[in-house]
């Protein structure tokens, strides 16, 4: 126990290291892109292909000799091992300070938050903010490279587990294709920064916030219930990381394929885990349920091939807290059925290795976050599925926050292991993210986050990010938030039973 302490306490610690360097590069960059076009405005959209996607506003496109260009600049800034320079400015100063230098984005957001003091970072001549403070000086983030991707690029940088690795580049476009299709969203609503959400809150329009919002998922739902249907798919495969939100994406397509005239039967991959004497171990000895070694892959295939094939079949139930599994109940496909498969491995031929292809139509789902603080400083969808986690599992699994913390970094590499590989395969991508959630999550997270102790130092270096973060945003009731909302499964008060 006390070694996987100490290992979740050390991937808190390379996190935030990670977050550091983004930051650090996140800087680099807008001053070269400064330096060369002046009149240009750098927007960091959100993560992709192992780095961020960045759009250059100016007046023609960015292409590849501009990229060298700004590369150039930035390896030049490394290599002369600048100073990063941090400054407290109250609100009034830094308010002072942006309009100055034009930071239109900056302005809304000191505006519309409730903070008193602000630090400011300053790199040669340029000024900027950071939740997450860069590094003292610009060769501590050594490593990186572009790559274009248009109408942007990418800036490509090391891994969280091992700051001197990079990875390989890999496009990614059905994910860029959901990035976009968010982004209309934002647009639909008029938001694309915390600044903008909090004004929409302040002026009493946070209800219609939410009500819009949730319309759009409910679209996107029934377009996708649509899509099954009309394919005539008999197996829908469901994957998606820790706390996507796929249990209630699931419930809510169910609900839509039953509209069209189809029968779902919901099947959960966690009911076909081995014995815990059987489950494999990760790095640091504990169960590794994240592993697709984890579940009885041969009894699935072989009960979804009877099913498919018109049988009934008893189906397994799986026991967490004997570690064993049970009977479950007598299951079989209806006329005009269709199986829903929801787990973390469905996008991996494996687990279905049984089952022809042309029968299958598989799902990625993520809270894929496109709300930014401002224009150089992204909200992670890790830290929104995050904050959703520590909800969820302080409130209704009875765990402990410092733990919940702890297992992230482990929860991380079981999903670059096991589902990010796999989810340019999906058919179709869903965005769980809700433009609102982080008004509505608050209220719940603080108080959880401001019991960790000092004592407890990555633990409560976390904490205090993710304090930083949430306190950003005005407080949004929850009272407005439907029942059927993938935001209840974390929050409580759902209509539907898990």
């Amino acid at each position: 126990m006390l070694e996987n302490n100490k290992q979740g306490s050390e991937d808190l610690h390379k996190l935030n290291e990670w977050r550091r360097y983004q930051s650090t590069l996140s800087f680099i960059l807008y001053v070269a892109t400064k330096k060369l076009f002046p009149k240009s405005r750098l927007r960091i959209e959100h993560s992709m292909s192992q780095g961020f996607y960045c759009i250059l506003e100016r007046d023609k496109r960015v292409i590849n000799s501009d990229l060298k260009k700004i590369e150039k600049v930035m390896r030049t800034v490394i290599t002369k091992n600048v100073p990063i320079k941090e400054t407290t400015y109250s609100k009034k100063e830094a308010m002072k300070l942006f309009r100055r230098l034009g930071a239109k984005d900056k302005i809304m957001l000191l505006e519309n938050t409730r903070i008193d003091n602000v630090m400011i970072y300053s790199l040669l001549d340029f000024y900027d903010m950071y939740p997450v403070p860069p590094f003292d000086s610009t060769s501590k983030a050594n490593l990186f490279y572009l790559k274009n991707f248009l109408p942007g690029f990418v800036i490509v940088f090391p891994t969280w587990s091992d700051l001197s690795k990079m990875p390989q580049y890999i496009l990614q476009y059905r994910l860029a294709k959901i990035f976009n299709e968010y982004l209309e969203w934002c647009e639909i609503l008029g938001i694309t920064d915390v600044g903008e959400l909090n004004y929409e809150i302040r002026n009493g329009r946070g209800p219609e916030i939410v009500k819009v919002s949730e319309a759009l998922h409910e679209k996107k739902i029934v377009y996708i219930a649509d899509r099954i249907t009309k394919e005539h798919r008999n197996i829908v495969l469901i994957a998606g990381p820790s706390s996507a939100g796929k249990t209630t994406f699931t419930k809510r397509l169910a609900i839509q394929l039953l509209v069209n005239g189809l029968r779902p039967l919901i099947i959960s991959t966690d009911d076909y885990f081995l014995p815990h004497a059987r489950t494999p171990v990760d790095e640091s000895g504990r169960l590794d349920f994240e592993s697709i070694r984890a579940v009885d892959i041969s009894l699935l295939n072989n009960l979804l091939l009877k099913i498919i094939d018109g049988k009934k079949v008893i189906s397994p139930k799986f026991n967490f807290k004997t570690g064993r599994r049970k009977k479950g109940p007598i299951v079989y496909l209806p006329k005009n059925g269709v199986i829903l498969v929801e787990g973390i491995h469905c996008l991996n031929e494996e687990l279905t290795y049984k089952i022809p292809k042309t029968i299958k139509f598989k799902i990625y789902i993520s809270a894929l976050t496109q709300l930014n603080i401002d224009d150089h400083n992204r909200i992670s969808t890790t830290d929104t599925r995050m904050t959703r986690r520590i909800v969820r599992d302080i409130y209704f699994r009875g765990y402990h926050v410092e733990g919940v913390l702890k297992h992230w970094g482990s929860v991380r590499r079981g999903e670059e292991r096991n589902i990010y590989p796999f989810q340019e395969e999906a058919d179709e991508m869903f965005n769980s993210a809700l433009i609102y959630e982080p008004a509505v999550l608050k209220k719940c997270c603080v108080p959880i986050l401001q019991k960790i102790s000092r004592t407890m130092a990555a633990e409560y270096e976390e904490a205090k990010r993710l304090l930083n973060l949430l306190n950003l945003f005005y407080d949004l009731d929850e009272r407005d938030v439907p029942s059927n909302s993938i935001l209840r499964e974390f929050i409580g008060s759902s209509s539907f039973v898990y």
